[in-house]
């Protein structure tokens, strides 16, 4: 059952408006219990229940709780008999009233009421999950486990307790055999279980058996969309479709069913079977038959029985939402409870299989992600000699978030086009849960004394980042890749463009859980705040520039006979990239700054300083000796 699929009246839509699932039976979901439902009347036909007290009402509300000795269930009607039907009473002379009754009219209370004798049943809890509980535990958390009363019997489900969970998926079913009408009331706890201390309440409900079964609404065992008698979706009530029609029809003392090829005749109004309802077969003809035809024609007529003179809504095959309270807190929510119950009389067949609702696990998955290049990156930092513009890449990639699966290329540095070069490889595990399209992980809390589970979209996010040397890296921009609707990365560069990212649902998709590999060029983007007016702001997607990247997706076991190394090492090792000679780190390359750039931007300026320097020098040497050279030719020529 799909919380997506939820069109907001607590009704599961059918599969075929979601996806191409449509062959799938889906389960009626109520958002509410199941007595709440308008059209079910709260199972209160036969019976209500009132409340017995000692002593007198005082107006303490406690003082009043625990007068309470017991509860009555019954019910009280009173009809008005017409003129005609009054009971004559005669005086029969010696001052007795003598009875005579005349036209009695039926006792509408007492047609159809339930037999006066304990009825033995054996019921079964299904138990999905819990929403919203209140936390307990300091740090905000509970370890809910289940409890289950009915009568004298107790079921505590201590050991399958979910730890850190307000969301617990249990996915239990609990079988009890229980008598009617002593064990009527079936109640179920959600407990938190603390190590030290004794475990808190968090919340509980209460479900009246004995209305659900003795209903007309057909509680006892929901009716199913289709009638299947293999496969996932068995039919599990021991009765068929046409022995619960044949029940109803006595019960409303209605002419029996009238089958006639495909349809029925039932109350005069005829029922004819439908495709949708399945159960046709091809033959070797390409004729299209039904195959048990009356049992698919009786389980139309069960699923429009309100149509029915004197027929009511009987319940699908469904999911209850139950609130769930506590009394040291009352009136408050304590959270929810999705839940069904069968109920099965004990002198019947017993149903020969009980739903499994074990939760699915996830499966284990490693995506190996190899950046190969960038291109057209803001250039992000400013030489202050020589005004250049220029950026020091590299990308940073993770699956289940920063700080728990992050991992970084090393660094292209003076990237002075927005190139650049990694050829390096990201490895990631995680598991993934299909059923809930999510990633599952746990986190460890309080030193590692427990566990927290998250569950996260199947999304690979990529980041391309600016390093810098003493202060903070800067961020450039990014692109999130959902590997179930993972948008087709364009295969040349100039093909690479912000409508990829833009037009979200218009651009094709592919699914890496099934394609397994796919190789090419995605955009990088940031949002930027653009100011409309005084207040008002919108967000705009600017192009930061183009990532190449390779995914190759594969199952945990297929990962181990065929491991790959991280970054660049083996086994399968990536070739070092090719990056140009200007991709250095200026501080530990000291000649190479001067050669890409003091000599690359101030060649002219350098040769002309050197050669006014060199003329210099020879003139202050000319100057310099230009005296002793005059002195000594006067000198030698005199």
């Amino acid at each position: 059952m799909d919380d997506d699929l939820n069109d907001g009246s607590g009704v599961i839509k059918d599969r075929d408006e979601c996806d191409d699932n449509s062959h799938i039976v889906r389960i009626k979901y109520y958002p509410v219990e199941l007595e709440n439902v308008p059209e079910y009347g709260g199972f209160k036909r036969w019976f209500q229940m009132f409340k017995l007290y000692r002593g007198k009402k005082v107006d303490d509300d406690e003082e009043d709780s625990n007068r309470l000795s017991g509860l009555f269930k019954g019910n009280f009607c009173i009809y008005k008999i017409a003129a005609e039907q009054v009971i004559e009473r005669q005086n029969s002379g010696d001052g007795v009233l003598a009875v005579e009754e005349k036209d009695m009219p039926k006792l509408k209370l007492a047609y159809g009421l339930p037999i006066h004798r304990p009825i033995d049943i054996r019921i079964i809890v299904y138990i999905v999950r819990c929403l919203d509980l209140h936390p307990v535990d300091f740090n905000g958390m509970a370890d809910p486990y289940i409890v289950l009363h009915c009568g004298k019997q107790k079921i505590v489900d201590k050991e399958h307790k979910i730890n850190n969970q307000l969301n617990p998926i249990f996915g239990r079913s609990f079988e009890m055999d229980v008598t009617f009408p002593m064990e009527s009331l079936l109640k179920i706890q959600i407990w938190d279980y603390d190590t030290l201390s004794a475990d808190d309440l968090i919340g509980e409900t209460t479900i009246d058996l004995e209305d659900r079964y003795f209903a007309p609404n057909q509680a006892r065992c929901g009716i199913q969309e289709k009638y299947e008698i293999f496969g996932y979706n068995v039919w599990r009530n021991p009765l068929k479709p046409s022995q619960i029609l044949d029940g109803l029809c006595t019960d409303l003392k209605m002419e029996m069913p009238k089958y006639i090829e495909n349809s029925v005749v039932v109350g005069g109004l005829t029922f004819e079977a439908d495709e949708s309802g399945g159960g046709y077969v091809e033959n070797e003809l390409g004729e299209r038959k039904l195959l048990i035809p009356n049992e698919h024609l009786a389980l139309k007529v069960l699923k429009n029985w309100q149509t029915v003179p004197g027929g009511c809504h009987l319940v699908p095959e469904y999911v209850e939402t139950r609130t769930l309270f506590c009394d040291e807190r009352p009136g408050v929510e304590q959270g929810k409870l999705e839940m069904w119950i069968d109920m099965f009389p004990k002198d019947s067949p017993m149903p020969s299989n009980v739903v499994d609702i074990t939760p699915r696990q996830p499966k284990s998955y490693e995506l190996r992600c190899i950046i190969w290049n960038t291109d057209e990156v803001t250039l992000d930092d400013t030489n202050v000699l020589t005004g250049e513009r220029s950026s020091d890449i590299f990308v940073k990639g993770y699956i289940k978030g920063v700080g728990e699966d992050d991992q970084q290329t090393d660094v292209h540095y003076r990237s002075l086009t927005g190139e650049g070069n990694f050829n390096w490889r990201f490895v990631y595990r995680f598991d993934y849960l299909k059923a809930e399209d999510k990633i599952v992980f746990k986190k460890s809390m309080m030193l590692g004394m427990s566990e927290i589970e998250f569950k996260t979209p199947p999304n690979l996010t990529l980041q391309v980042w600016d390093a810098d040397l003493v202060s903070a890296d800067d961020f450039l921009g990014s692109i999130t890749l959902n590997l179930n609707k993972l948008v087709k990365p364009a295969k040349d560069v100039r093909k690479c463009s912000l409508k990829m990212v833009e037009k979200e649902g218009k651009v094709p998709t592919l699914n890496l859980f099934k394609n397994k590999r796919c190789k090419g060029w995605w955009p990088v983007v940031a949002r930027e705040k653009e100011e409309e007016g005084e207040d008002d702001k919108t967000e705009k997607l600017i192009l930061k520039g183009k990532v190449e990247a390779e995914l190759h997706l594969l199952t945990v076991e297929e990962a181990d006979k065929n491991p790959v190394g991280i970054a660049r090492e083996d086994p399968e090792k990536l070739p070092d990239p090719k990056r140009p000679d200007s991709s250095f780190l200026w501080i530990f390359n000291p000649l190479k700054s001067i050669r890409y750039i003091l000599w690359k931007n101030y060649k002219w300026y350098i040769i002309t300083f050197l050669v006014v320097l060199a003329l210099a020098i020879l003139v202050a040497v000319f100057v310099y000796h230009l005296p002793n050279y005059l002195a000594r030719r006067v000198f030698y020529s005199a």
